[in-house]
């Protein structure tokens, strides 16, 4: 594992095999999902790899209505919208990712702050595609 470049595609493996990987600095110290291969914090390359615990809480989301071509074929669209929301993760970073378990129908139920988990979703209408990262409410 920590032998993967910090890139998009290594990111995307991690997932496609159930895994929330961040990295840290060696340098500063400074936690970052998604991994990248350089430090925005002291501009070094001392990159780890370093697995996330999946749990976080909710900070922002969104509900979209008007589907992309792939979320469409997955029967998403005006009457069935999906969310994209911002976790920060009990390791202090915070990622973007597809909501599931939440009452879009209802917005306001949605509650800023509540915990949740991380879910790899497959994509694509059979399942076969990339894996999404996602996140949902925790189970209490």
């Amino acid at each position: 594992m920590q032998d993967m470049p910090f890139s998009d595609s290594s990111f995307q493996k991690h997932l496609d095999q159930g895994r929330l990987m961040g990295c840290r600095c060696n340098s500063c110290q400074e936690l970052y999902t998604p991994p990248r291969p350089l430090c925005p914090t002291c501009r070094l390359s001392r990159m780890e790899w370093v697995a996330m615990s999946g749990k976080g809480r909710l900070c922002a989301f969104t509900a979209i209505t008007v589907p992309p071509p792939a979320l469409k074929q997955e029967g998403f669209s005006r009457d069935n919208p999906y969310a994209v929301g911002v976790v920060e993760l009990a390791e202090g970073t915070r990622v973007v990712a597809r909501l599931l378990g939440l009452e879009l129908s209802d917005p306001d139920s949605v509650a800023l702050g509540q915990p949740m988990e991380v879910v790899f979703i497959k994509g694509g209408p059979d399942g076969s595609g990339d894996t999404v990262l996602g996140f949902q409410p925790a189970a209490e």
